[in-house]
């Protein structure tokens, strides 16, 4: 029984350590390379995608706690100031 044991072990082992380095030369060929770069820029893109969406968020959150206004709207009196015209005086 224990000769069995140890036989399956160590086949065991040599087969993960097959797969295993299989895998690392496929990760270091051309095209493994670039698919590991394209993989990298899309997490970035996602990352980065992640952080503006948040900081939007964050932004109107605070804008509207501190009864800013929204700067993609202008306001009433810079419009009309950038219009030349006033108010009734």
């Amino acid at each position: 029984m224990s000769r069995a044991f140890w036989f399956a072990a160590g086949a065991g082992t040599g087969v993960y350590a097959v797969i295993k380095a299989r895998r690392a030369a496929d990760r270091l060929r051309p095209a493994g390379l670039g698919d590991q770069l394209a993989a990298a820029q899309l997490a970035g893109r996602l990352f980065l995608h992640e952080v503006r969406e948040g900081m939007a968020e964050k932004e109107t959150e605070l804008r509207s706690r501190l009864g800013l206004t929204d700067p993609g709207v202008p306001d009433q009196s810079s419009l009309a100031e950038s219009t030349g015209e006033r108010g009734a005086s």
